[in-house]
């Protein structure tokens, strides 16, 4: 059985410890450590830790580096043989940790697994973050078996079996700690948001999986670091999408992926003017220079990553439709009436 090292990023969120740690800490399972990723919290958060969970390791930062840079330097701490990346507002089942062992324990090519994840303030319902396994359409929008867009389905057994997936949630992303250190770690520059959907993409391109495994389950509250509608969280999703496509899209697909979700954007920024939304506006325009303004080290990771790349086309579960005319024109609004997968 895989020994697993849990690393949870913290800053300034005590009330999220107490309230989601205590049923991290009561895993039924031989095998595991937990580690708290402190980014200079000033709340409290160790000292509660170290009174009332002793055993629990305290990686301890010097400033706040977010959930990339947090995650990254508390995996030298870790001792496991997988890594579970598990926010602070996930609360999880008892024996959570024993599908996700039978899934890595499958086949020594998966890399990633992600529990399903429901929502934690109605849990008939799948959460956002996650659902049941992430994907990614033709022009890399992603969205989720059980959520597309902001419409989240809800959970009737529908997706209660395995399956390969483009991406695992960052909420609870367990990954092999040999491929983490090897093709990791978390690009730094993404800062929030996408910075797994990049990792996941970059795994598939050396070959590996990764998986969904409904026989674990967690509960996911969503939005502590940004808030939904958060100018700043739209901000980093487009930004970070274009340097996500621009970093791992095959040779003979940039182009044209690139181009189209430019174009998407653009249309996306004239509807926010339409709808006189000008901080959404601005968000867009803004990640857009920023791209453009760090362009080349984006180029000069692309560069790296295709030359260590051992599949030259694009993953197989990406897919090959447009989510965007799927869910706006079309008016589907289930991941089951798009596909079937």
């Amino acid at each position: 059985m895989p020994f697993f090292s849990i690393i949870i990023v913290s800053w300034n969120a005590l009330h999220h410890l107490k309230t989601y740690f205590p049923s991290v800490a009561s895993t039924e399972y031989p095998y595991y450590e937990i580690i708290l990723a402190d980014n200079a919290s000033t709340d409290g958060s160790k000292q509660w830790i170290k009174e009332h969970y002793p055993d629990v390791k305290i990686a301890e930062f010097d400033n706040n580096y977010g959930y990339c840079g947090g995650n990254n330097r508390a995996v030298p701490h870790a001792e496991g043989d997988i890594l579970i990346f598990l926010n602070n507002d996930v609360r999880v089942e008892p024996n959570w940790l024993n599908g996700l062992a039978h899934c890595f324990q499958k086949d020594d090519d998966i890399a990633a697994v992600q529990p399903k994840m429901l929502w934690d303030e109605n849990n008939d319902y799948f959460e956002y973050a996650g659902a049941a396994g992430g994907f990614l359409d033709q022009f890399g929008y992603p969205f989720c078996r059980g959520r597309i867009f902001d419409t989240l389905e809800k959970d009737k057994g529908q997706y209660d079996y395995e399956s390969d997936i483009f991406w695992a949630s960052g909420a609870a992303l367990a990954v092999r700690k040999e491929l983490f250190e090897e093709y990791g770690p978390f690009d730094e520059d993404f800062e929030f948001h996408m910075e797994e959907i990049d990792l996941c993409w970059r795994l598939w391109n050396m070959g590996y999986r990764v998986r969904y495994c409904p026989e674990s389950t967690v509960y996911h509250l969503g939005g502590g670091s940004l808030p939904m509608d958060s100018p700043r969280k739209l901000y980093y999703n487009y930004r970070n999408n274009l340097r996500m496509i621009w970093k791992n899209s095959s040779s003979s697909s940039i182009f044209w992926q690139f181009t189209g979700r430019y174009l998407l954007d653009i249309a996306a920024a004239s509807k926010t003017l339409i709808d006189r939304d000008t901080e959404s506006f601005k968000a867009i325009c803004c990640a857009h220079r920023d791209f453009w303004k760090e362009f080349h080290n984006t180029y000069e990771k692309r560069h790296v990553l295709q030359q260590r790349r051992n599949i030259q086309e694009n993953p197989p579960v990406m897919s090959n439709r447009t989510i965007v005319w799927e869910y706006f024109i079309k008016g589907k609004q289930k991941f089951s009436e798009i596909f079937n997968r």
